[in-house]
């Protein structure tokens, strides 16, 4: 099973990581391209396109200045231990053992504006470029455009490598939008979360993140390959409901 995670705006850069396992990401020559066209555009014009403050537009600019590869251990952290927020909160992956790690960096895979996909341990330094930016390049308009089928590709080949059943969406739209389902070799199932609020069930935002990263620790530790076992999922109190899903869209619902 391939699972899939949005990366995070939020940055933990501070905390020493929990392995010293690493490896490099996979499309560095296409990053390299990224940020020598961010270079070109200057702190205010950084702002401008993704719609930050001047402050942290100064703090991204210098980081595409420094950017520099291949990656090397200090300066550079492993993706799963180095994204923070509501996701990587649920995901915890600072406490997951180094077969889960290992596991993990088989199995998931974060998708990213500037690597287009990163595995658990491949290394990166601080950055800021959601993928929904629409930076223009000899490629097209936008990123969406920027990366094309390659994103698509690189899952498929996962897919067929590790012979997976499913693709498990735990990624936001704005990402997902980056891949092409029809051109991946296996079903893409989209797990959908919802908490009772007012009088109804409706995915909440902040608790709907959490446990998507919930549910990626999960497939993780309990190494599921079956699409049909993610019904089993009732971590933080969540429960699939059969009556509210279809197989490529389960809901996993929870009172409070």
């Amino acid at each position: 099973m391939i699972v899939v995670l949005s990366p995070a705006k939020t940055l933990d850069f501070a905390t020493p990581p929990t392995t010293a396992a690493y490896t490099q990401p996979l499309f560095l020559d296409d990053s390299r391209l990224l940020v020598d066209r961010l270079k070109t555009l200057g702190a205010s014009r950084l702002a401008a396109l993704m719609s930050i403050s001047d402050d942290l537009a100064e703090l991204n600019a210098r980081r595409f200045e420094q950017w520099r590869t291949p990656f090397q251990p200090g300066p550079a952290k492993q993706a799963v231990l180095a994204f923070d927020g509501d996701v990587y909160d649920g995901l915890s992956a600072p406490t997951l053992d180094a077969a889960a790690l290992e596991h993990a960096h088989r199995h998931l895979r974060i998708l990213s504006g500037l690597h287009g996909v990163l595995r658990p341990l491949d290394l990166m330094l601080p950055y800021r470029l959601e993928m929904g930016t629409r930076l223009p390049s000899a490629r097209g308009k936008d990123l969406y455009a920027f990366w094309g089928e390659r994103i698509t590709a690189r899952l498929a080949e996962d897919a067929a490598a590790l012979r997976a059943r499913a693709l498990v969406n735990l990624a936001s739209d704005e990402y997902f939008r980056a891949i092409r389902p029809a051109a991946l070799p296996v079903p893409v199932v989209s797990p959908v979360f919802e908490d009772w609020k007012g009088d109804r069930f409706k995915v909440v935002s902040f608790w709907a993140k959490r446990a998507r990263g919930a549910m990626a620790r999960w497939i993780i530790q309990q190494r599921v390959d079956d699409p049909a076992a993610l019904a089993g999922f009732d971590v933080e109190g969540y429960r699939f409901d059969p009556g509210a899903s279809t197989d490529a869209r389960p809901v996993f619902r929870r009172m409070h």
